[in-house]
């Protein structure tokens, strides 16, 4: 088991939020996109950040994005469609999300619907 699987989701969110303002987005942005991938409403969102829910159990409670396999792309030399255990591809898929939000990605584009 990878050592991110049983790290909290809010101990790595400060970063998300970090890298998105150093680029000028806001931390409604990166939470919009949090949403978008998870299903989560904000409230659900935020428990899960106050709880300290590790990545596992936040992605098992997650109704995942239908349209999340349509992320594609390159993040930490490896390309996240090509990730075979299935949570670590969730985990590198809110991090490409992140990665598109703080390039300037137009949120109509990072948010495939």
């Amino acid at each position: 088991m990878h050592r991110i699987f049983t790290t909290s989701v809010s101990s790595v969110y400060p970063h998300y939020v970090a890298k998105a303002e150093k680029k000028g987005r806001t931390q409604a942005e990166v939470d919009e996109v949090f949403r978008w991938l998870t299903g989560f409403d904000q409230a659900t969102l935020t428990g899960h950040l106050e709880a300290g829910t590790t990545f596992e159990d936040f992605f098992a409670a997650a109704p995942l994005n239908p349209n999340a396999a349509l992320i594609t792309g390159v993040v930490c030399g490896v390309r996240v469609e090509d990730v075979e255990d299935p949570l670590m591809q969730k985990i590198r898929y809110l991090d490409k999300l992140v990665d598109e939000l703080a390039r300037g990605k137009a949120m109509e584009k990072i948010l495939r619907d």
